[in-house]
């Protein structure tokens, strides 16, 4: 279905809002800028801003949802006769090979971190994000697997892979913040995978294995 005029004016009233507050995070620092000073710079009203945006942290970490579902993605759509957890290793060194923004190889990914490392309400936040993912992960295998409520083995498995994720982009993000180059940080990351796979036992490798058809 077409995306409506209504539809199309919100977002992009949406994405208005997020890109000024993120120039001024930028700019001065996340806990030095109001919300006031967001709606003044975007020529619009404080509860304009509140209504796309309920807490100040959601103008900056204002894409969260696709980190929160993205290795339950990975793990759904997995080919015939791929685990999850081979699915979430070849989709990350997709990403990492790519040198793909979605995991922090992009120029300005350093000023990004340096706003969150510097308020304790957006690393709060990054938490509780991180956090949902794992929940959601942890679901996601127990349908896909078939396992009965309260099976134990959905929530290690998904610690692991979660653990792969966290890892890969914690070191990435150092690097970054480090000033090293986005190619640089990627044909590490690589090999930081690489490592952390060897360390993955054989029941996680080989978990939610979907039929080959």
């Amino acid at each position: 279905m077409a995306e409506g005029l209504r539809e199309r004016k919100k977002r992009r009233t949406r994405q208005h809002l997020s890109d000024v507050a993120t120039g001024l995070f930028l700019e001065r620092g996340f806990d030095a800028v109001t919300i006031a000073e967001v709606a003044r710079a975007a020529d619009v009203s404080v509860n304009t801003v509140y209504n796309y945006f309920p807490t100040k942290e959601d103008l900056f970490l204002d894409r969260s949802s696709g980190i929160v579902d993205r290795l339950s993605r990975y793990v759904r759509g997995r080919d015939d006769g791929e685990s999850a957890a081979e699915a979430v290793l070849r989709e990350l060194r997709v990403q990492v090979e790519g040198v793909s923004p979605t995991v922090g190889l992009i120029e300005g990914y350093e000023s990004f971190m340096r706003v969150i490392q510097g308020a304790d309400g957006l690393k709060a936040r990054l938490w509780h994000i991180q956090q949902e993912a794992l929940l959601r992960l942890e679901e996601t295998l127990l349908e896909e697997s078939g396992a009965e409520p309260g099976d134990p083995v959905p929530v290690l498995v998904a610690g692991q892979l979660s653990w792969v994720h966290s890892t890969l982009m914690g070191h990435i993000g150092r690097e970054m913040v480090a000033g090293r180059k986005a190619a640089e940080v990627s044909r590490e990351a690589l090999v930081l995978l690489d490592d952390m796979e060897d360390l993955l036992g054989e029941k996680v490798l080989n978990y939610a294995r979907r039929a080959a058809e």
